[in-house]
């Protein structure tokens, strides 16, 4: 059976989501200033690794341990709450399966202890949980014939734009 990493579509398609995802984070409002000081490109490859890892792909982590990568920052459970609410967007956006961007978020959510700074901030309700992995809409009919292969490197692997109503 093939690992979450090939069914998404292997390094390219991982690629592309994490370069979004990460552009998403450091330009947002409310967690975007914990990367002020950061070089961009080592995060997105950092992501890169981590995810890869979780999905099955023959990569390893080269990154620092979580819990010193995170331990100087303040890290309270809204932030790390808008980070996920950021990669569950993201994950629909370009039409990640259920079933891998489930096990993503999820891999994700139980990393939270390991990265809030204060101990009772980690915003652990499991009916919130439930609702941030389940919120994510199923693909659409639109979308169904890119979401049973793996993606393609293409315009696929651009957010999907809204057309104005």
């Amino acid at each position: 059976m093939a690992s979450h990493f090939e069914q998404l579509g292997g390094e390219p398609a991982l690629r592309a989501i994490i370069s979004r995802f990460v552009d998403r984070v450091f330009e947002d409002g409310m967690i975007g200033f914990f990367f002020a000081r950061v070089d961009r490109q080592r995060i997105k490859d950092k992501e890169f690794e981590f995810a890869a890892a979780h999905l099955g792909a023959a990569i390893v982590y080269s990154g620092r341990p979580l819990p010193v990568a995170h331990g100087h920052h303040a890290i309270m459970g809204g932030h790390f709450m808008r980070r996920i609410q950021l990669l569950r967007e993201t994950l629909t956006d370009f039409g990640v399966p259920s079933e891998i961007r489930d096990h993503w978020l999820e891999h994700n959510l139980a990393l939270q202890p390991v990265i809030t700074a204060v101990s009772g901030s980690e915003c652990r309700n499991e009916a919130v949980e439930q609702a941030t992995v389940a919120a994510a809409p199923e693909p659409t009919v639109q979308n169904q014939e890119r979401v049973s292969r793996p993606l393609p490197v293409t315009a696929a692997h651009q957010p999907q734009k809204k057309e104005p109503s």
